[in-house]
């Protein structure tokens, strides 16, 4: 079965704080990924690579994620989406699809360097949703 789980987008880089806070309540782990850290680090100024691009905090049950990175200053209401953890491209591809009718696509689903295959959208209703499916292990 598929995994549903919240993805706040922080302003003025407090991902890693609010994290650690969340971490420090719930209990379990928090893994961090930076910019730096990855293959856009070239693409982004030096002021930009301490960014966190995704975080995932885990706690008994209990599963979101975070990010720095952002299109648009986040407004509170709407700096929270939807990431969808599929278990086939095929099921990424057909929710995929029927979300973006009405909607908007904001980044089309394609192969990610992390393995995944990867799209945001905007349903008809102004809900972000971020789809993934991990074809292949995540490297650490």
């Amino acid at each position: 079965m598929s995994k549903l789980a919240p993805y706040i987008k922080f302003n003025d880089n407090a991902c890693r704080e609010a994290m650690q806070f969340y971490q420090s309540i719930l209990g379990g782990k928090v893994e961090f990924s930076t910019i730096g850290d990855s293959p856009m680090s070239k693409e982004m100024p030096a002021d930009k690579q301490d960014l966190i691009m995704y975080s995932t905090l885990t706690a008994n049950k209990i599963m979101f994620f975070g990010s720095d990175m952002m299109r648009d200053r986040a407004v509170i209401g709407d700096n929270v989406g939807l990431a969808l953890e599929c278990e086939s491209e095929n099921e990424l591809r057909g929710i995929f699809d029927k979300l973006k009718q009405g909607g908007d696509v904001f980044m089309d689903q394609s192969e990610q360097f992390w393995g995944g295959v990867f799209g945001v959208v905007t349903d008809k209703y102004g809900v972000e949703w971020m789809l993934n499916f991990q074809k292949k292990p995540i490297k650490k």
